[in-house]
């Protein structure tokens, strides 16, 4: 009767695991912006060639975040993101089966311009801790298990700077033991913290200027760990062990909005902006322990909006204002160009480009430089202000946030 018994426990115990394998989707986490590389690049295979008519099944859909133009950011079984509600700047971690909240957190006062309400970022996820930054400047680091609270300060009032234009857009950055974010203050334009007690490790020194709309990436060029951001006025290059400027290159910025996130590759990287700029690759090079950039071309065929552009196969993709744009990583030669969905966001899986026009059209294209390649495409509802946010696609699902509303969309080939 006992063995019976241990029998039947065991296989209730192996059918209660499959069924919740089966409610949460495995697959690449994509734990902060633009992924687990900072690249906008799924390494997901397995997903559809081609879409139905009406676009990929829908599998859940809520309309209840509230405001903002932040991405998602996915870890484990659950969602995160931030949004206004009400008025108030919050962070919320959702159910990632069905996309009902399991906690919200306040984190300070929203913002509001002629751009749209809430928040711009995507709450980066390291370990049990969600790190999330407002539009106003309100860092804090919270539990992910239920949005406890760990530390929180503000990093304009901390670090004397002041809100950019259309409000702080970036994404914190961790990098080992310190968190990444840039105040724009004097002395100040970027800060490392403490990830564990939010208390500064050093400030740029040499680095005043005012914020971007960019976010920081880092890669090791040549055995120097090096931090890479586009501020207000240029493409920088920080040494993360202590905040060294090691170059500004002012060509690639505009007096608008500088917002892309720069693209590193073989000791290479690539800025680009908008507003009749352009786009740049540096060649990057370590000596006496720091890192020398020089030019290696600047095109003005890849003028890149808020929309980002990933790095596949040799061959930059993104959005030329609003002509999606193919280009030759290493000679800035461009393959082909098409209208597309109009201007727009992108990420990257499984040989194919994730496409979402601001004008609220979906589309599948292929990642070749032999031409265009369209796979599909449908439309999404207006909510009433350009459709900015980036999609993600994590656990064979395409996530697609347009202000309050977040839908997910099964993309397995079956």
């Amino acid at each position: 009767m006992v063995g019976r018994r241990f029998v039947l426990t065991l296989v209730l115990a192996f059918v209660l695991a499959a069924a919740l394998a089966a409610q949460t989707p495995t697959g690449t986490d994509w734990p902060q912006w633009r992924g687990p590389d900072r690249t906008g690049v799924s390494k997901e295979t397995g997903l559809l060639k081609q879409w139905p008519s009406a676009g990929p099944p829908r599998l859940w859909s809520i309309s209840t975040l509230g405001a903002g133009y932040g991405s998602v950011a996915v870890s484990g079984d659950r969602l995160y993101v931030q949004s206004r509600v009400g008025r108030q700047s919050t962070v919320a971690s959702l159910n990632r089966a069905d996309g009902k909240i399991v906690w919200s957190k306040t984190l300070g006062t929203a913002g509001d311009n002629d751009r749209g309400p809430g928040p711009r970022s995507t709450p980066t996820i390291d370990g049990d801790r969600v790190y999330a930054l407002t539009e106003n400047g309100d860092l804090a680091a919270l539990k992910t298990a239920d949005g406890s609270a760990l530390w929180q300060r503000n990093i304009l009032k901390d670090f004397g700077g002041h809100n950019i234009s259309w409000d702080i857009s970036e994404s914190p950055l961790v990098d080992g033991n310190m968190l990444i974010v840039t105040p724009g203050g004097r002395g100040a334009g970027v800060v490392a913290l403490d990830k564990m007690t939010g208390k500064p490790i050093w400030t740029s020194k040499e680095l005043s200027d005012e914020a971007g709309y960019s976010s920081v990436i880092a890669a090791d060029i040549q055995g120097v760990r090096t931090l890479m951001t586009i501020t207000s006025s240029a493409g920088v290059g920080l040494r993360a062990s202590d905040g060294k400027l090691m170059w500004r290159y002012t060509r690639v910025a505009n007096g608008t909005a500088n917002i892309a996130t720069p693209i590193y590759h073989d000791n290479k990287v690539f800025y680009s902006t908008d507003y009749g700029t352009g786009g740049a690759l540096l060649g990057l090079k370590a000596q006496g322990g720091l890192v020398n950039a020089q030019e290696m071309y600047f095109t003005r065929e890849l003028k890149n909006h808020h929309g980002g552009i990933v790095l596949v196969n040799g061959y930059l993709y993104g959005f030329n204002s609003s002509i999606l744009t193919c280009l030759e990583f290493a000679t800035g030669k461009m393959m082909w160009r098409d209208r597309s969905v109009g201007k727009g966001s992108l990420t990257y899986a499984d040989g194919n480009l994730y496409i979402v026009g601001e004008d609220r059209v979906v589309g599948l294209v292929a990642a070749t430089p032999t031409g265009y390649q369209e796979k599909g495409r449908f439309q999404i509802p207006d909510q009433g202000w350009p459709t900015w946010a980036h999609p993600v696609v994590s656990g064979g699902r395409l996530y697609i946030r347009n202000q309050s509303t977040l839908t997910a969309y099964d993309v397995r080939a079956k």
